[in-house]
């Protein structure tokens, strides 16, 4: 009877190693997946280029409805995952919200793609 021999492939080591180049943390991923689960609805991109291209660089939330052809309360929602993300700011001003951008937003969240 004839065995077969068992030939070991050669491993490259190089493969192997560990990178030294800096990883995403758990608790860092999950603050930056925010982000990009708020980006990914139409209705709050669109929320975001309504008061980016707003004048004086703010929009009140009554002026917002109407674009979308969305309820209040909806819009409402979909501002308030925007301001728990970091790209909206709101200020209040007596019934009424107005929202902005936050300084700089925009361009951090580009630099989290860049930075990967």
């Amino acid at each position: 009877m004839n065995s077969l021999q068992t030939i070991e492939p050669g491993l490259d080591e190089a493969c192997c190693a560990p990178s030294d180049l800096p990883v995403l943390g758990a608790e860092e991923a999950q603050q930056k997946a925010l982000v990009f689960k708020a980006l990914s609805d139409p209705n709050r991109l669109r929320l975001l280029s309504i008061v980016k291209g707003a004048g004086g660089g703010e929009a009140c939330v009554c002026d917002l409805t109407e674009p979308l052809d969305l309820g209040q309360p909806t819009v409402s929602h979909h501002l308030k995952i925007l301001v728990d993300a970091g790209l909206l700011h709101r200020e209040k001003r007596g019934t009424w919200a107005y929202y902005s951008l936050v300084p700089g937003a925009l361009e951090k969240t580009a630099g989290i793609l860049a930075a990967l």
